[in-house]
């Protein structure tokens, strides 16, 4: 049966396509950033594993899930020049499906939210309505290169690590949690660049002025790299002066072998996009969780 006859004929939708709707390769980032902030609070899991772990799961399968549902049903016009075999514009999510998952999904995170107290349920509402502002009509931010990146950046990285912090130690975070989340959010737009190069024609036609669209894939590539690196030069000169040398150093061999991956990155920006969002973004997220135990000790504040 041909993808035309599949979306007219089918009228639920089909289970392995909704777990593909919510694109699992995609949580990690933001789980990783929730764990980076438990363990930068400076405060003992011991009796608050629940918090943490409910806290990972919101942050991945619920509001990132949510999130790619929603921008999948926003971009289904887009889809269906890049990606033709995508759950909705290949039909195996037919009709208001795909925005009925998407709805739902906005429900389910801030009821778990609202578990995590004020300041988990204070951080669902903010992931929740940066997701649509991204994705929908008439905000759509992101059909810049520069909002759409940035608050994707925020959203993955910062958020979490601050709502993690936050919700572990009942409170507000330190200004080096602060600061050091903020700064890794700030190198996260250039990771979203990157994987804006997978869009690259769709994009194009459909008038969405991502950096590759604008820049061209050399320029876009060459500053999302140097967009990458200076946030975590930043985190390692204040990791020095904060007396903590060797998760300096730490931080800054991941940021060595970033150099490498980024070398092989510009000798064909579009082409291997995809393999630096699989080796030098791990890297990057490895000096996240180097800097949160360096911080963890530094006390309430500067």
């Amino acid at each position: 049966m041909s993808v035309s006859e599949t979306s007219h004929s089918r009228s639920l939708p089909e289970p392995r396509a909704m777990l593909r709707l919510i694109k699992p390769i995609t949580w990690f980032p933001p789980m990783w950033a929730y764990l980076c902030g438990a363990v930068s609070a400076g405060v003992s899991p011991r009796g608050q594993w629940d918090v943490v772990i409910l806290g990972v799961l919101l942050a991945g399968p619920i509001v990132c899930g949510m999130s790619q549902a929603a921008n999948d049903w926003c971009d289904r016009h887009v889809d269906a020049i890049n990606e033709p075999d995508r759950p909705i514009p290949s039909g195996r999510i037919p009709g208001m499906w795909g925005l009925w998952i998407a709805l739902a999904m906005s429900v389910l995170s801030l009821i778990v939210g609202y578990q995590l107290g004020p300041w988990g349920f204070g951080a669902t509402i903010v992931g929740v309505a940066a997701a649509w502002a991204y994705s929908a009509e008439p905000i759509r931010l992101k059909r810049s290169g520069w909002w759409g990146p940035g608050l994707v950046g925020l959203s993955y990285e910062g958020l979490p690590w601050i709502t993690g912090a936050a919700v572990l130690a009942a409170g507000a975070p330190s200004s080096y949690v602060l600061i050091v989340a903020l700064l890794y959010a700030l190198g996260a737009h250039g990771i979203m660049t990157l994987n804006d190069f997978k869009a690259l024609e769709g994009d194009r036609q459909m008038g969405v002025n991502s950096l590759p669209v604008t820049m061209g894939p050399e320029a876009a590539a060459k500053l999302a790299c140097i967009v990458m690196a200076v946030p975590q030069m930043v985190v390692i000169i204040l990791l020095a002066l904060w007396d903590r040398p060797l998760h300096a150093l730490g931080v800054l061999a991941v940021l060595l072998l970033q150099f490498w991956a980024m070398r092989t990155l510009l000798t064909d920006p579009k082409g291997r996009a995809p393999w630096y969002n699989g080796t030098g973004v791990t890297l990057y997220v490895s000096g996240m969780m180097i800097a949160a135990f360096a911080i963890r000790s530094l006390g309430a504040g500067l």
